[in-house]
């Protein structure tokens, strides 16, 4: 991670109660000391969907600051993944997988992929559950939008 003043950094979950279920996300938004959190939730829903929900939130929330860089940290090898490694073949393949099957989650993952297009983001993968601070503030903010939504 970076302390500089200029880099946002955006912490990420989503947490589902049943998969599927209802389901939060939540963001933990970081500028130099300033912090702001952010969480939503959904009646029926999947962990993955809400996984990639808070990345989605992070990016919109953060569009004000376009230009600047931001680092979204992710416990979801799914997210991470998809967006830096499996869309341009996806989209390539008319968004089919490489069996050939329509990709999951396909409504999500194209505004994931339009909201961050412009934006200069590095996408970080940190182990769920292992103490992270940012990481486990996030999982707070998706458990919590659960929690008030039941």
């Amino acid at each position: 991670m970076t302390d500089n003043e200029q880099t946002l950094i955006a912490h990420t979950d989503g947490a589902c109660r049943g998969n599927p279920g209802p389901g939060g996300w939540g963001v933990l938004v970081q500028r130099g000391e300033a912090e702001q959190e952010l969480l939503g939730a959904e009646a029926q829903t999947t962990n993955n969907r809400m996984e990639i929900m808070a990345a989605i939130e992070a990016l919109k929330h953060t569009a004000q600051y376009e230009g600047t860089p931001l680092v979204i940290v992710t416990d979801s090898t799914y997210v991470k993944n998809g967006i830096t490694d499996w869309i341009d073949n996806w989209k390539r393949r008319g968004w089919k997988t490489a069996a050939g099957k329509p990709v999951k989650n396909q409504d999500l993952w194209k505004e994931l992929d339009a909201v961050s297009a412009s934006r200069d983001v590095q996408w970080q993968w940190v182990k769920g559950h292992s103490g992270d601070p940012g990481n486990e503030r996030a999982d707070e903010l998706a458990n919590r939008a659960i929690d008030t939504m039941l």
